[in-house]
């Protein structure tokens, strides 16, 4: 309903905020009963089934749950922690779907970034090392039990999801990246038993898989094909004055897998004329313009994209006659 944002959600079910109560834009009793009781409608109208469900944070102990109030009211409570689903999901989907959100989400180791001291046994945590922060206090692995884990890094997703599947115990472990100023996955922390398992079954279907990604590669080639022939078409029908190598080449441009680019975005690859009326004008901008010139000598990109404005203008619409 909007009235939470996902980022409070995440540092509650980590233990970072103790309720949730103060985190809800507009977080008067009256205004809560009456989101509640419109949601509550709603469900009935749908016909959704309710299902209580427990909410709970990994801990040192196992897990702990969470409360969305700070005074004790059990009522209100069980409210908050009903959720309603479609009764056309069958039993099976049913029941992964209340495993999947009663599963308290998986530790997060950071790696260290500086030394630091662990708040239990004060053991010092050199720089690189990893450590668990709890109620904003950095421990140890041995105090947070989670020593005599082996370090897997992200890059083979088969190995991690059987590792995971396979061990009871398992940790996330992350790196702050100043660059990004974002934290970045860097792999998992699991059982060496549940890792040994793993990598003896990936051995064991190495091939299969290896195929499999083949054909998987050869259909994303498919799929890429027939979105850039349409692309191509739909360009020259909203630009017929441009040439067609031009054309093809804008198209085969904005149309690459995994570049980020307009036309990789949702819009773009449903044929949006708004998208691809966008990439058209990226790449009038950077092929027609001095664009990439002004920012190589250190103008401001707003600035630069404001100069060559009437320029980018003008092409597009003589390639639109």
């Amino acid at each position: 309903m909007g009235l939470l944002a996902s980022s409070a959600v995440g540092s509650w079910r980590k233990g970072r905020i103790d309720f949730l109560e103060s985190w809800i834009q507009g977080s008067r009793p009256n205004k809560i009963s009456s989101c509640v009781a419109i949601f509550l409608r709603w469900a009935h109208e749908k016909g959704l089934t309710p299902t209580e469900a427990d909410f709970v944070r990994p801990a040192r102990s196992g897990t702990v749950p969470l409360q969305f109030f700070s005074s004790p009211a059990p009522q209100i409570e069980k409210v908050f922690r009903t959720r309603y689903v479609s009764p056309a999901l069958s039993e099976r989907k049913q029941q992964k779907l209340h495993e999947k959100l009663e599963k308290a989400p998986q530790p997060v180791v950071f790696l260290n970034l500086r030394d630091a001291q662990c708040s239990e046994c004060g053991a010092e945590i050199a720089q690189g090392s990893m450590l668990l922060m709890e109620a904003d206090q950095p421990l140890c692995l041995p105090c947070a039990r989670l020593d005599g884990l082996e370090f897997l890094p992200a890059g083979d997703t088969a190995l991690t999801r059987r590792s995971t599947r396979y061990s009871e115990r398992v940790a996330v472990v992350v790196r702050f990246s100043r660059a990004r100023k974002r934290y970045e996955r860097q792999g998992i922390l699991v059982e060496e038993t549940a890792l040994e398992k793993a990598e003896q079954e990936c051995v064991q279907d190495a091939n299969e898989r290896a195929a499999a990604r083949a054909r998987a590669a050869v259909q994303r080639d498919e799929q890429d094909r027939k979105l850039v022939a349409r692309m191509t078409k739909l360009i020259a029908d909203l630009f017929p004055g441009c040439p067609a190598t031009e054309v093809a080449a804008i198209a085969e441009h904005t149309a690459v897998r995994g570049s980020g680019r307009v036309g990789r975005s949702e819009a773009g690859r449903n044929l949006d004329e708004k998208a691809l009326a966008l990439a058209v004008g990226a790449a009038v901008r950077h092929n027609h313009t001095p664009y990439d010139d002004l920012l190589a000598r250190g103008v401001d990109r707003a600035d630069a994209r404001r100069q060559i404005a009437g320029k980018v203008e003008e092409l597009l619409a003589k390639w639109r006659r």
